[in-house]
């Protein structure tokens, strides 16, 4: 049998979400790309919405207050970024589960949003077709990551992170765009979001892919 790709360690996560919600952090990194999910989602009335690798909870709590219509899940596999979610914002559900097998039944949500966590992913193509079995047909996938524009920089992001012990991966923009396709997801946008820390050799990419109907 093949071995599985190893992932970064649970307690990782457990002992980032003491930093994670710093005003430096998330004022540089983490909330250019908030602005530009609430933007991308705003329009569309979608009822339910999962947030899957929520972390701390600032994005689903933001939506929650935002779009009060939508009904919206957090899910993060780290006890210690769920814990920080939960003491923020109690109205809602949060849900401990892995990305790769989501704990939710097939056409759920009406959107899926994913962001700063897909790199983290040991088998990031078992992930996008989770998200695509818990969406209904004509559902929205968006996925924020950094998207390196050449392989070997993915390469090379992937050996370093290897060699500190908590391995991720970048993918390509089409690399990304590819494998949503493999589990049939339709591409519609791939925008870069201007934030830290290197915004030109490792950019931010929002890719927006739905279920078709």
């Amino acid at each position: 049998m093949a071995t599985p790709p190893r992932g970064p360690h649970r307690l990782f996560f457990d002992l980032w979400s003491l930093f994670y919600d710093l005003a430096p952090v998330q004022a540089l990194v983490y909330r250019p790309v908030h602005d530009a999910v609430v933007e991308r989602l705003r329009p569309l009335g979608t009822p339910r919405v999962l947030d899957i690798g929520c972390g701390t909870g600032l994005l689903t709590a933001r939506l929650r207050r935002e779009l009060p219509a939508t009904q919206v899940t957090g899910c993060d596999f780290s006890a210690g970024m769920l814990a920080q979610a939960a003491g923020r914002d109690r109205s809602g559900p949060w849900v401990r589960g892995d990305a790769q097998r989501l704990p939710f039944a097939a056409a759920r949500f009406e959107a899926v949003v994913c962001t700063e966590s897909f790199h983290w992913y040991p088998d990031q193509q078992a992930a996008v077709a989770e998200f695509f079995r818990v969406l209904v047909p004509g559902g929205r996938v968006m996925i924020e990551t950094v998207n390196p524009p050449f392989e070997v920089f993915s390469l090379a992001a992937r050996r370093l992170s290897e060699l500190t012990g908590e391995p991720f991966t970048w993918p390509t923009r089409a690399r990304l765009r590819a494998g949503l396709e493999a589990v049939g997801f339709r591409v519609e946008e791939q925008r870069q979001i201007l934030r830290l820390p290197a915004p030109v050799l490792l950019p931010g990419v929002l890719t927006v892919a739905h279920r078709p109907g």
